[in-house]
Parts: C-alpha cells; sequence; structure tokens
C-alpha cells in the first residue's frame, strides 16, 4: 500500500506472547546517518501524552558488537543489544552504513525472527537495504531513497521496488524514501496504532504536516545508478539524456547500443531497476518540469523541447506523475517563488482550478498509437467522448493535432501501455491499495 491509500492492510502474522505492540525497538548500525537514526527516537521514545500523543516504550538496540558511530563522528552508546528485539511489536531500521555492504548475519538473522513472531518491521531509507538482505521485501512493493531505488532493484529483483513513493505499507513490512519521508512514515505508525487525532498531535508537536501529497517524483533528477558508468550502456543513457528534444524512441536507443529491443530492455532493466520506455517518459517529464520552472516558454513549446510529439501527450504524463497540469505547475511553482512584483499566494485554488481547465480543453484529443505499438489511445481524464473503461460504450477515435512546423515530433510520448489502463504503470507491479491524494 502506498502512502496515499486510505486502508491498512492487515498483518499476517500474530504476534507471539512475549512481545507488546507498545514497544518499539529503534536497531543502529555503526556509519549511519544522525538525522535517520534520531527520528524513530523522537517519535517513540518521548512522552507526550499531555499532548494526547499515546506512549509506546523504546529499547534502543546496537545490531552489531562494534562502537557505534554516526556520520557525524558522535559515538553513541545503545542501551540493548539484539536480544532486546525479542520484546519489541515493531522493529525499526532506519539507516544502514552502505548499499554495498551486507548487513551482519545475526542482526538479519534477528530481523528474520521477529518477523516470524508477528512483529512489524520497518526500514527508513537505506534501512530498506537491510530487510531486503533479509530476504523480508522478496515479492513485496518497498520503496527507498529515489537515487538508492535502482540499486536496490537491480541487487534485489525479486523486490518491486517503487521510487515514486515517500513511504510504502505491506502490512507487517514498512518502508520510507529518505530522510524527512521517515517522519511521515512513523506519523503514519502512530496514525495506523492510535488514529488521526493522535497523529495529528504529534505533527503539531514536531511542526511538520500530518500527512504529505505526492512522493519522490518532484525530486527524481538525472543520476543515474552507480554501478551504470562502466558499463557500455552508459554511453546510450548519457546519450538519450544530452538529445531529449529530439525525436526517437528505444528501439533508436536499442540499435545505438547494437542490442535487439528485447535484449535492450532486459539489459536496461538490470542496470536501471525500470523499463527503458517508462525511464525515457520519466526523464522527458522531468526536462519539461525544468523549463516549466526556468523559462517563458509556453506548454506547445515545453512540449516539442522535450520530445513529446504533442502537448496532449506532454499534459497525460505530466499529470499522471507530478499530479497537476503543466500550466497548474507552473503557476503554482511561480506563487512560492515571486520574481519581482507582489507575490501570488501558491494556495489559491479558485486560479489553479481555472488554470486547469484552460489546460484541458472540452474537444477530446487522442493520440494513436503508431504500427507495432502495442497500446491504447491516450485521452485526456474527463474529456467527453473518451474510453468508458467498464461502461460498455463504445470508444471513439479522434487524430491528435499535428504539432507546430519544426517542432521535434518523438515517438517517445508513449501512450498509455495494457497494464497502464489497468491502473499501473509499465513495468511496476500494482501496489495494494488504491491510490488517492489526501487532503493536506
Amino acid at each position: 500500500m502506498s502512502q496515499d491509500s486510505t486502508t491498512v492492510p492487515e498483518t499476517s502474522r500474530k504476534l507471539s506472547g512475549r512481545r507488546r505492540r507498545e514497544i518499539v525497538a529503534v536497531l543502529l548500525f555503526s556509519g549511519g546517518p544522525i538525522f535517520e537514526s534520531s527520528i524513530p527516537l523522537s517519535v517513540f521514545g518521548i512522552d507526550r501524552q499531555d499532548a494526547g500523543v499515546p506512549r509506546y516504550r523504546l529499547l534502543v538496540c546496537a545490531g552489531e558488537d562494534v562502537p557505534l558511530r554516526t556520520t557525524g563522528g558522535l559515538e553513541l552508546t545503545a542501551p540493548y543489544g539484539l536480544e532486546a528485539l525479542s520484546r519489541a511489536g515493531t522493529v525499526v531500521v532506519p539507516a544502514w552504513r552502505s548499499i554495498t555492504q551486507p548487513p551482519p548475519a545475526a542482526a538479519l538473522d534477528a530481523l528474520r525472527r521477529a518477523h516470524e513472531e508477528g512483529a512489524r518491521i520497518v526500514g527508513l531509507c537505506t534501512g530498506a537495504f537491510v530487510l531486503a538482505a533479509a530476504g523480508l521485501l522478496d515479492g513485496r512493493p518497498a520503496t527507498t531513497h529515489w537515487m538508492y531505488a535502482p540499486t536496490l532493484a537491480k541487487r534485489y529483483p525479486s523486490v518491486h521496488v517503487d521510487p515514486r513513493e515517500l513511504f510504502v505499507d505491506d502490512g507487517d513490512v514498512l518502508t520510507s524514501a529518505g530522510t524527512a519521508a521517515g517522519i511521515d512514515l512513523c506519523l503514519h505508525i502512530v496514525r495506523t496504532d492510535h488514529g488521526a487525532d493522535a497523529a495529528g498531535a504529534l505533527a503539531r508537536r514536531l511542526v511538520v504536516p500530518p500527512r504529505r501529497s505526492g512522493g519522490q517524483e518532484r525530486y527524481l533528477d538525472r543520476s543515474l545508478p552507480e554501478e551504470i558508468g562502466a558499463d557500455p550502456l552508459a554511453e546510450v543513457v548519457a546519450w538519450a539524456l544530452e538529445h531529449l528534444h529530439e525525436q526517437f524512441d528505444v528501439e533508436a536507443l536499442a540499435a545505438r547500443a547494437y542490442m535487439s529491443r528485447r535484449t535492450f530492455d532486459r539489459r536496461f532493466r538490470s542496470l536501471t531497476g525500470s523499463a527503458p520506455l517508462q525511464w525515457l517518459i520519466t526523464q522527458r517529464v522531468l526536462q519539461a518540469q525544468r523549463l516549466l520552472e526556468t523559462s517563458d516558454y509556453s506548454v506547445d513549446e515545453v512540449a516539442g523541447r522535450c520530445g513529446f510529439r504533442s502537448p496532449v501527450a506532454l499534459r497525460g504524463h505530466f499529470r499522471r506523475q507530478l499530479g497537476s497540469s503543466p500550466a497548474a505547475y507552473r503557476a503554482a511553482y511561480r506563487a512560492r517563488r515571486p520574481q519581482g512584483g507582489p507575490a501570488e499566494r501558491p494556495d489559491r485554488p479558485d486560479r489553479l482550478e481555472r488554470l486547469e481547465r484552460a489546460d484541458r480543453p472540452d474537444r477530446a484529443e487522442v493520440i494513436e498509437p503508431r504500427t507495432g505499438d502495442h497500446a491504447l489511445p491516450l485521452r485526456r481524464p474527463g474529456a467527453p467522448g473518451g474510453p468508458t473503461g467498464h461502461s460498455g460504450h463504445p470508444q471513439h477515435h479522434h487524430h491528435a493535432p499535428h504539432p507546430e512546423p519544426g517542432k521535434p515530433e518523438s515517438d517517445a510520448y508513449a501512450p498509455r501501455l495494457p497494464e497502464q489502463a489497468a491502473g499501473r504503470a509499465p513495468g511496476r507491479p500494482t501496489l495494494p491499495g488504491q491510490r488517492e491524494r489526501p487532503v493536506g
């Protein structure tokens, strides 16, 4: 279940008799960042009953028999060892010192035992690598910091890594993205255990929003996994990033790599953890995001400069990845960062709604797939005469308008694939629960 879901999966195992639901164990390792390590200590280790926050009992445990030094050089002393995990109903791994090093075997055994006995296991940021090494993420959806998500997906191919989520709740195993997303997940745990009022009271004490909408999409950049640097495919990926404004598709990238499309797809996924088509779409959307923030190009011009076949394609993919239209995104961004003149309030829904309507004309526009692309037409959500899904009414196909002369006409606009029509992104598993943007 993603962080936007409204239902919480049931834990799959009953808590054993010696464990207590209110006891939270935090597993620390040497070399861990102090910020991530301090998040569960602050959320679960401070008595805030006067503010309406139910009390947890915190056990800080050393995950290895070495001095626990943080990234800043501070040395910590944990009052408990791995044996204390046997009493906890929740075990939190706030971080792991290196995504290239294997965690201690004794700590992995203790985590497996805790999970078998019904404990809820939580990995914050790179703590997901520890959970994956213990085999607790096999066959499950999970997330981590967007920068490390491709490495997690490559190293543990049985884990369904989703780098777009702030956190993922799969019932008895939960993971979060980096740093501040750890706070989001800890608040979610309090909300799950004690309700929205308790989580809201804690959020007020921490001076953070009780819920953050959206995910990590806005933070993704053009960075590549560490391991790809020495691979021959890196040259093709670098070329693609430098030529996003040109018209090319995955077939063209495969040809540049002197591979068949099937081989290229397999190699690309093994290196990056993402399907090449989805990666290319994401890079084009990110480039559009930058241009909307830093230039005065119209939405049509932005679409052309990012290699989209038409503005319709840009709007569709932009909305799916960032949750708003390009025009509304630009207006909100500029309202937060005024450049001369009085600042406009970013929370003006009336203005954003007008921009959304202006960016979404009433007429239906459909992008027809090219011959050989196994895809469905792409239609703006809410456009009249659009595909009806399960309603049984026929679908009407209209050709998309031709781009302006001189604009790139890339076939990497990627109309909706069959799995996208079913509500999930290509190459990614469907996360449990229905995605919904929370308010506030």
